[in-house]
């Protein structure tokens, strides 16, 4: 005899309030068998503690293929932020290097993935960088500035003025702020002279710094008021320079005996301020140089190859991550550090929320663990996301344990809070795998809960899937969660069409639903000005593919692209582009 599950309904005919179990049996009942998570037991064995209250953990991002002839300590090295592109300049006009040989500039992605290879033909360079539209900005010696598209096409170049090109580049810093790019020199008079937005060129010659006779141990950029602003070290002393003036500066609480500053590092938001000093002491405070954060004794004096900033938005935790030769180390407020051994040359690149790692080999990121993947993984937690995940994974064993579980959730009032972390930690996590365990255990919460808005389910489950479709090895941008959230959906589809991935950024586009003007209509365009560049295809069969891929797509501009044909010297692929006719007739 077969057993019938009660109605939710009593025979009077009214609703009858479920419990837990009631739904959990029906559930197990009528949903089909989900594929197990994936083992979580050594999930928290690449966590370091700093601290008492914080986690950092280090991760592979691609296993780098790109064919390395030299160390990257022999290349001027760039690497552009948020899961940007990396230029390698190989040779850089080096002594030991036959005069004869020709410095090669080479673009990759991220993941290694060659992009660009030029033989550079012009003066010698002294540093490289990306702007925040992604080009490459590539400062020569004698002050002028070469730029260079994602695929290596010249784009346009500029001077640093007539005095840099007297007294030569010694030195050079590209920074960004809210303007937009700028770039910093360093001459050999040892004067100063910036451009706070390359795209709207206005030099600026910082004041002199008395009695300077040689070129400073460190020195960087800081944006502090809407104003770029230097600051450097020459022996014990800083200096900040504005457009106006040069003050002395004193870091406040910094340790005695201080003979000079080797090393200094501004946050990715221009916060926070770390030196590094020749008594081995790393001083972190505020870029304003009023308030120190804390003081780390590293017991090494020699100097960093690099040191930035490894902090995560809203995080109350502050570290900074030193690299010599062999040795990583993260400090911070906390007697103790995370020290990592490097196997090869390696650089680093400062992110929003945290430090990418790439060498010959491998690409990684650390990052301070967020708080909801803290809450839910950390051993023995009892937090309601932690719960509610134990949860899913005896459902999935059909384990009556599952219930108990929902229970406890539920008489503490917290199955709303367990299925938000379920989503959030979802979010922060890289593997497709553990995303998936988190969103399951997140859906199955939902189950029990009569009034939950679906909104940011759908929206993460939205925003993973597009994040592992940029993610992936042959496209090479590897986005965080809140890098994405902070970079927003359209820059993104800009950076998928700088690199002519347009199937890709139309099919996000489609996915989400996105106006067609903001969306597909401007691909297309940028596509169709994109394939009147090339001349190696026939006007007609250019006009052609343009007018059967757009058609009557709305928010096209012809007359853009007609004029991007006429720019390029094809007047009749403009004529046909302008005012197309039969596709027959082309």
């Amino acid at each position: 005899m077969a057993v019938v599950a009660p109605s939710p309904r009593d025979p009077g005919g009214r609703k009858r309030k479920c419990g837990p179990g009631t739904r959990l049996r029906r559930c197990l009942l009528s949903a089909a068998q989900q594929p197990p998570a994936p083992a979580m037991d050594c999930y928290t064995a690449n966590w370091n503690p700093l601290g008492d209250s914080a986690f950092y953990r280090k991760y592979e991002l691609y296993s780098m293929d790109w064919d390395l002839k030299e160390e990257l300590r022999d290349c001027l090295v760039a690497a552009a932020p948020y899961g940007g592109p990396i230029a390698l300049l190989r040779n850089p006009w080096r002594k030991e290097k036959p005069a004869s040989v020709r410095p090669v500039l080479e673009i990759y992605s991220a993941s290694g993935m060659p992009l660009a290879s030029l033989l550079w033909k012009s003066g010698p360079v002294v540093s490289l960088g990306w702007s925040a539209e992604e080009e490459l900005l590539c400062v020569q010696e004698d002050g002028v500035v070469l730029v260079y598209g994602l695929h290596g096409d010249f784009r346009r170049h500029f001077s640093m003025g007539n005095e840099v090109l007297q007294n030569r580049v010694l030195d050079a810093r590209i920074f960004h702020t809210e303007f937009g790019s700028g770039v910093a020199i360093l001459t050999g008079a040892h004067r100063f002279t910036l451009s706070a937005n390359v795209g709207d060129l206005k030099l600026r010659r910082m004041p002199e710094v008395p009695g300077l006779q040689s070129a400073p141990s460190c020195w960087t950029t800081l944006c502090q008021d809407r104003v770029a602003h230097i600051l450097l070290a020459v022996g014990p002393d800083l200096y900040l320079l504005d457009h106006a003036a040069c003050s002395a500066v004193t870091p406040p609480g910094l340790a005695p005996g201080v003979s000079s500053f080797l090393q200094m590092a501004v946050s990715f938001t221009y916060r926070h301020l770390a030196l590094f000093t020749d008594t081995g002491y790393i001083w972190m405070g505020t870029a304003s140089l009023k308030e120190k954060l804390c003081e780390f004794n590293c017991n090494i004096r020699a100097p960093p190859k690099q040191m930035v900033w490894c902090s995560r938005p809203r995080s109350k935790e502050r570290a900074v991550v030193v690299a010599w030769e062999r040795r990583l180390m993260v400090v911070g407020d906390a007697p103790e550090s995370i020290q990592f051994v490097l196997d090869e040359d390696s650089y680093l690149v400062p992110e929003l929320d945290g430090v990418r790692i790439f060498s010959r080999s491998t690409h990684e990121f650390l990052h301070e663990v967020p708080v909801a993947s803290e809450e839910i993984f950390k051993i023995a937690s009892m937090a309601p996301g932690a719960l509610l995940l134990e949860a899913q994974k005896e459902y999935e064993k059909e384990s009556q344990k599952a219930d108990e579980y929902l229970r406890e959730i539920q008489e503490l009032g917290q199955l709303t809070q367990a299925v938000q972390q379920c989503i959030e930690a979802a979010g922060h996590e890289h593997q497709p795998d553990m995303q998936k365990s988190l969103l399951r255990a997140a859906s199955f919460g939902k189950c029990f809960l009569d009034r939950f808005p679906p909104d940011s389910f759908v929206r993460m489950c939205q925003d993973l899937r597009v994040l592992n479709a940029v993610r992936d090895y042959h496209i090479g941008i590897p986005l965080t969660y809140s890098q994405y959230k902070q970079l927003t959906i359209q820059v993104l589809l800009d950076r998928l069409v700088l690199r002519r991935l347009y199937p890709l950024a139309i099919q996000i586009c489609e996915y989400l639903r996105l106006p067609e003007v903001q969306g597909v209509s401007r691909i297309l365009a940028h596509w169709a000005c994109y394939k009147v560049q090339q001349k190696d295809v026939s006007d007609e069969d250019v006009a052609r593919a343009i007018n059967q891929k757009l058609g009557d797509t709305p928010g096209v501009s012809y007359s853009d692209i007609a004029a991007r044909a006429y720019g390029c010297g094809r007047t009749e692929l403009a004529i046909k582009v302008w005012a197309p006719s039969p596709p027959q007739m082309l």
